[in-house]
Parts: C-alpha cells; sequence; structure tokens
C-alpha cells in the first residue's frame, strides 16, 4: 500500500497556502490528508497525531506553520517520520521569524525546511521522499524534471 502524506497546519487560516503542497501531491498521484493541530492550542492532540502517524498510513508529515511556528518541531519530537516545516507569512517580518524557527531545531530533532511560504516545494520534496521505495512514483518524478517542473 502506498504511503500517504500528512498535510498539517495551526489554522485554517493557513489553508490556502498549503493548498499549494496538496496540488502537488495530486499532480504526482499521491494521497494526502490534511489536518489542523496547533503546537500551543492543541498540543496533546498534535502529539497523538504524531505518534500515530506511521501507523496511520503515513510516509511523511508536512507541517506549516507561522510567528513561532513551533508545530513542524513539536510533530518531529513525536515521530521517526521526515516532517517537512513551511514557514508561514504570518507576521510584519514577512515570515522570516517563521523560518529561522524552523532551521533552528535542536540537534536530535531534524525539520527540513522549504522556503516561506513554498508549500509546493514541500509537497514535491515529500514525493521524493516517498520515490525512494516507489520505483513508479520516481518515474513520475523524473518525468516532472524532464518536463521543467510545471504542475498541471
Amino acid at each position: 500500500m502506498a504511503k500517504k502524506v500528512a498535510i498539517v497546519m495551526g489554522s485554517q487560516s493557513d489553508k490556502e497556502t498549503m493548498a499549494k503542497c496538496e496540488k502537488a501531491l495530486a499532480h504526482f498521484g499521491i494521497q494526502s490528508e490534511t489536518f489542523i493541530y496547533s503546537a500551543h492550542r492543541t498540543p496533546d492532540e498534535t502529539a497523538t497525531f504524531a505518534k500515530n502517524a506511521e501507523q496511520n498510513g503515513f510516509g511523511v508529515i508536512v507541517a506549516g506553520a507561522g510567528l513561532a511556528a513551533h508545530l513542524p518541531g513539536v510533530i518531529a519530537a513525536h515521530t521517526t517520520l521526515p516532517v517537512i516545516g513551511v514557514p508561514l507569512n504570518a507576521s510584519p517580518v514577512g515570515g522570516v521569524d517563521s523560518l529561522y524557527s524552523i532551521v533552528q531545531m535542536p540537534s536530535g530533532v531534524p525539520v527540513a525546511c522549504v522556503g516561506i511560504d513554498n508549500a509546493k516545494n514541500a509537497g514535491i520534496l515529500a514525493a521524493q521522499i516517498l520515490a525512494l521505495s516507489d520505483a513508479a512514483l520516481k518515474d513520475k518524478l523524473t518525468q516532472f524534471k524532464k518536463e521543467g517542473s510545471k504542475l498541471k
């Protein structure tokens, strides 16, 4: 059974940006599920989600967060699955605070990080991770690169 990608965001206001990740995954035929969890408002539910993600069929987690942007790190603390952080532009400083928060994870709790608001690249990176064990997906990614990396 093919692994799914979990797309997690801190609030409904992040949905428009994170939809670009959903679109990228759909382009490659990857099933995804989207969730709203908050590292600060729903910490117990966030931890439970992360602890159970692998047994629920997920192979990668993409987490979008703005401001303090703790969501990707909190998720990474509770799972061995790869976590990709998407820093969101949700502050007067243009998302730089989120970027710094996500890339400055403590040793032993890695989170991959894409550019500010670049949920599309997070989806493509998630596909590349899953393609390590899926030859058909790797072929789709190879064709995608040959065609200039454009989503349909």
